[in-house]
């Protein structure tokens, strides 16, 4: 557990506009809240699991996610205390996230992961072979503050960081209408650095095959923890169905993050979202696609296919693999042509080195094509 730090004047937060659940839903709008009864804790959803909504095609949902920051064992599993130390009043503090870490059964610290997932939803008529688009159309923080943590052996650095025998959380404040995160420059004093706010979720994804449940930090075939920070508002991730239903989920809310997430976890901050869930059948999505074997994401500029390993070397590879893949099944392209194409045009990206399973993305621009 990591000691106190003593309450600074510059960490009070007075920011108002607190999501609480329920609180400033707009009328009329299909809810999931993040209760206990509609999330997972540590664990991704799998085929057994029930969905908690279902919905049609096309249809938008506002969904709350509760970061695990602040929640966890080795804060003290008291969010109301862990913030409090840093001058956040309990009215600030989310109810959703104080139900989370007090129910019991529900996470092994030992083999689990420390994410909050909220969901399943089942899509109707959503069928293995199909893809599912999860297209983020608002993102609103719930809080005006987050958490960026290093745990001892991990992140890009294990060996070095955290320098001292505790495990470290820094609190990070935000002016959301600013759009803004603040960090203080130097341990203890104020703050005077600022980085711009970039709400996305790291985890969208679909339920994986079989009866097990995957563990929540590493990404896979079926997404998960993929942690690109292009999927903000606007942005979409097509999925590769897995199960029938698809069984769709989404958590580890952000305020922002840079490629490669290199100290473990970048700004978590709990989020308020509304997604749309979209249906691709099988035939339409290869004429489209090609055959997409992982995530592959899309923004109003660029497609963006994926690459994972536990290799980064090969994560790298297995991009550039999807990437001419693509190139070949959406326009044509020759695979010589499109190797060259990515190698002259098209920016590879980190997207996280933090979880097990490292993440590699390419931004193919969609004008270089007619589109």
């Amino acid at each position: 557990m990591n000691p106190a730090p003593e309450p600074d004047s510059a960490q009070v937060v007075t920011t108002p506009g607190i999501l609480q659940p329920g609180v400033d839903v707009p009328d009329g709008a299909l809810y999931l809240p993040a209760t206990a009864a509609h999330t997972l804790w540590g664990r991704l959803p799998c085929a057994t699991d029930v969905a908690v909504l279902t919905v049609e095609p096309g249809t938008e949902v506002v969904i709350d996610t509760v970061s695990h920051e602040g929640i966890l064992d080795d804060q003290g599993r008291d969010p109301v205390a862990f913030f409090g130390q840093h001058g956040v009043p309990r009215d600030a503090v989310l109810d959703d996230a104080i139900e989370i870490a007090a129910s019991e059964g529900r996470r092994d610290a030992g083999s689990d992961g420390p994410h909050v997932i909220t969901g399943p939803v089942a899509v109707t008529g959503a069928e293995p072979g199909d893809l599912l688009t999860m297209t983020l159309v608002r993102a609103e923080p719930r809080v005006p503050y987050g958490v960026i943590s290093n745990r001892h052996g991990r992140g890009a650095l294990p060996d070095e960081f955290p320098q001292g025998v505790m495990n470290v959380s820094v609190f990070a404040a935000a002016d959301v209408h600013a759009g803004v995160g603040m960090l203080p420059r130097v341990a203890g004093g104020e703050r005077d650095v600022t980085f711009p706010l970039r709400p996305f979720l790291g985890i969208m994804g679909v339920a994986a095959a079989g009866s097990s449940r995957p563990h929540s930090v590493p990404p896979g075939p079926f997404g998960g923890n993929i942690d690109i920070n292009l999927l903000v508002e606007g942005a979409s991730l097509h999925l590769p169905v897995q199960v029938p239903g698809g069984l769709a989920y989404v958590g580890d809310p952000h305020f922002a993050q840079g490629d490669g997430e290199v100290a473990l976890t970048a700004m978590e901050a709990s989020l308020r979202v509304t997604v749309r869930f979209d249906l691709t059948k099988r035939d339409e999505a290869l004429a489209a696609f090609g055959a997409i074997a992982g995530p592959l994401a899309e923004t109003a500029e660029y497609l963006v296919p994926t690459g994972l390993s536990e290799d980064l070397d090969e994560a790298v590879r297995n991009c550039v693999r999807a990437a001419i893949d693509l190139l070949h099944a959406r326009y044509g392209m020759d695979p010589d042509l499109a190797y060259a194409y990515l190698s002259a045009a098209t920016d590879f990206d980190i997207s996280q080195v933090v979880d097990l399973v490292k993440g590699v993305h390419a931004r193919i621009r969609k004008a270089d094509f007619g589109e």
